[in-house]
């Protein structure tokens, strides 16, 4: 097993609400499709990496408990910029930039949805 994840999926009560917000708080393009009859906007990837969406479903309920998910912001900056951007995009910073030691910051946040999400840097190589 290479990754314990390979796909997740963020549920979404307004669509483009939430496609927006991860799309500026992130700061990357999310493509949308349908795929199996459910509205869904996909997060840059590539073969080697883990993939998800933010979908509309029935299925799938936004919440603040349960699997917590930490996106990969790659760097220090870009997680520093994406908690300044959370509550402009209509969200809320839960807690800001925190030192976890040798796996680098976390930030955790609550989106337009009532999702609560981990943002995660590794920590900058010396």
């Amino acid at each position: 097993m290479q990754n314990a994840i390979n796909w997740f999926e963020i549920p979404a009560t307004d669509f483009d609400r939430a496609v927006a917000f991860y799309s500026n708080v992130l700061a990357v393009d999310l493509q949308k499709a349908e795929f199996m009859g459910e509205p869904q906007a996909f997060f840059p990837m590539d073969r080697e990496s883990v993939g998800g969406a933010i979908v509309k479903s029935d299925r799938l309920t936004p919440s603040m408990t349960g699997t917590l998910i930490y996106l990969n912001l790659v760097t220090l900056e870009n997680l520093e910029q994406a908690l300044e951007r959370v509550e402009p995009s209509g969200g809320k910073v839960c807690m800001g930039k925190t030192d976890i030691g040798d796996p680098g910051f976390i930030g955790l946040i609550q989106d337009t949805e009532g999702n609560s999400i981990g943002l995660h840097s590794p920590r900058p190589i010396a």
